[in-house]
């Protein structure tokens, strides 16, 4: 495991996390909560953004009602590299996002995201969207669902509609509205 002090300064360069505001405000979802709960020897504020990034996560997995085994997978590792945790807790970050989302999903998404808006730089906007794509095209199909829910985080997150194209066309043969179609076939 990695020193706190290195996995500090490198939470910070990953996510640009400073210090500043730490604000639970009410706005803390009950996912957020049971997510830093499993992280409490961490900074509340790192938490809180593990928390925020595995939870979004989550939502793009259960769009399509169907969160794969390699889908899973994925994200345990997108939290291990990204937010720098050993493997088994990696596992129990993406276990209880993945629960709240089948519990709480619809009732949850928009705070969660209306969070990791308020805490992320972005730059910490964009890595995400591609972790989203990653996520979504572990099971070597972005389904409509996905697509869509990845669509309506970039614009919960205020990206130029630019933007959320330059990171879908990373994961362009994934996407199931394409399957099929010539490749010089437009999709937007």
């Amino acid at each position: 495991m990695v020193g706190d002090g290195g996995a500090m300064s490198l939470l910070k360069k990953l996510f640009g996390i400073e210090g500043g505001e730490a604000g639970t405000g009410g706005s803390e979802t009950e996912t957020m909560r049971r997510i830093t709960a499993a992280l409490e020897e961490m900074e509340p504020e790192k938490s809180r953004f593990i928390a925020a990034f595995a939870a979004t996560l989550s939502r793009v997995a259960h769009a399509d009602l169907d969160i794969s085994e390699t889908e899973t997978r994925a994200m345990e590792k997108i939290i291990m590299e990204r937010g720098l945790l050993p493997e088994e807790q990696a596992i129990l970050v993406v276990q209880i996002a993945k629960s709240q989302s089948r519990l709480f999903g619809g009732t949850e998404n928009y705070v969660v995201t209306r969070e990791f808006a308020r805490m992320a730089s972005r730059e910490q906007k964009l890595a995400l969207l591609d972790c989203l794509f990653a996520v979504s095209a572990a099971d070597d199909q972005v389904s409509l669902a996905e697509d869509n829910e990845i669509r309506r985080i970039a614009e919960e997150f205020k990206l130029d509609h630019s933007e959320f194209i330059a990171a879908r066309a990373a994961y362009r043969d994934y996407l199931s509205v394409l399957k099929g179609r010539p490749v010089d076939a437009g999709d937007d």
